[in-house]
């Protein structure tokens, strides 16, 4: 699930105006990232698990909201390795890897006949997982995801990379991009705690935002600092982001994004263990045992090549869409293709597809007409008979008023 949390800027606790090093520091910290090894996902959690969170508080010094931002800018650790436990509770009961792939996606369960990661991670979506992350720079980087007597992981050795699914013995040999610049973002990266901070410190570097330190406690065996960033608007579904910040190296070692509404987090993603020695390099070694099945990356003929969309088609595709609003309560609206306005008509689909969506959504009508309203704890989403889609980190009503804005 891919939402990226507002971008705004952020006042410290004591409302102090911002110097130009605290704006430098903010904008290093939400460009920083560190290593691991996997395709991208959107968002993944963490449960709260005792091994999360220690008992009792550290006596650290204290240190300021402008302090924990620069302490982040300044994090730099590319070695480390440990067991990340993620978990994302949107509130959509039954929505698996299943139902997942009823909406068009790839994913499959242990055992599935495609052991390509885009289809694989999709099952991080929902549900808990338990990670093993090892990375050594920006080149050597291992994921593996633990499941029951199984295991898929996906290695990067510099220009060599693979996935391997244990449970149905397959392996797919991946295509590394070239001409990637040093410390640049691999593709091959996870939604580490660090992930969800970045998103986090995007919106703390503009408006509309409120950025506080809270206190210390212990991760993972280790001291951590409190970060909380926080919208001040109203309208907006998230109530805060909560970053625990390692009081050593600066690196972030847990992260959690809860809804206004309450209840456990919507996004949780931390460590429960973890070192930043550098990993043995046999831990970026694989080959694929005798009798697996591997599949190679597809070349595309240069015909076909050719034929691909340009860099402008995706420029061309989103003409016709704009945003509603500003900070934590943007709204952005996309157009849908030619025809497919239907899909906005209660009780529209048919196959697999259809009776997810029509067992989601709820029937809303409008100055827009009727349209179709998707929610979870995060995001809602309203698809109007026009062939327009609403979409945002907001209320219902602050998406329906955004629909409504322009009749």
């Amino acid at each position: 699930m891919a939402t990226e949390v507002a971008r705004m800027t952020a006042q410290a606790e004591d409302n102090r105006p911002e110097d130009t090093r605290y704006r430098a520091a903010r904008r290093k910290a939400a460009r920083y990232a560190v290593p691991a090894a996997v395709v991208g996902v959107t968002a993944l959690t963490v449960g709260l698990v005792p091994a999360l969170a220690d008992s009792g508080d550290p006596d650290l010094p204290e240190l300021t909201a402008h302090q924990l931002v620069a302490k982040l800018a300044g994090a730099h650790e590319e070695h480390f390795s440990g067991t990340v436990r993620v978990r994302t509770d949107l509130g959509l009961p039954g929505l698996d890897s299943a139902a997942l792939g009823g909406l068009g996606g790839a994913a499959k369960g242990s055992g599935g006949d495609d052991p390509d990661p885009r289809a694989k991670l999709t099952e991080l979506a929902s549900g808990t997982h338990t990670l093993r992350l090892a990375a050594d720079g920006p080149e050597r980087q291992r994921l593996s995801i633990l499941e029951d007597a199984a295991e898929y992981s996906v290695i990067r050795d510099g220009a060599r990379a693979w996935a391997y699914d244990s449970a149905s013995d397959k392996a797919v040999r991946l295509d590394v991009p070239r001409g990637r610049q040093h410390g640049e973002r691999s593709p091959y990266t996870a939604l580490t705690p660090q992930e969800l901070a970045d998103q986090a410190l995007k919106a703390a570097a503009r408006a509309h935002t409120s950025v506080r330190a809270d206190g210390t406690a212990h991760v993972a065996g280790r001291d951590a600092y409190q970060l909380v960033i926080a919208p001040k608007q109203s309208g907006s579904t998230v109530e805060a982001v909560r970053i625990l910040v390692d009081a050593k190296t600066g690196t972030p070692l847990r992260a959690t994004l809860t809804a206004r509404e309450g209840g456990k987090p919507v996004i949780e993603a931390g460590f429960t263990k973890v070192s930043f020695t550098a990993p043995e390099a046999k831990t970026f070694s694989f080959t694929p045992p005798k009798g697996t099945e591997i599949t190679e990356p597809k070349k595309q003929p240069r015909a076909e090549r050719q034929a691909a969309p340009g860099p402008d088609a995706l420029k061309d595709a989103l003409a016709g869409s704009r945003t509603y609003g500003e900070g934590w309560t943007t709204v952005a609206r996309l157009d849908l293709p030619a025809g497919a306005g239907g899909l906005a008509a209660p009780k529209a689909g048919g196959g697999q597809a259809g009776q997810l969506l029509d067992s989601l959504a709820k029937e809303v009508k409008g100055s827009f007409g009727t349209g179709r309203l998707f929610s979870t704890r995060l995001v809602n989403v309203l698809l109007t008979e026009d062939g327009h889609v609403y979409a945002g980190a907001v209320t219902k009503d602050t998406l329906v008023k955004a629909a409504e804005s322009e009749k």
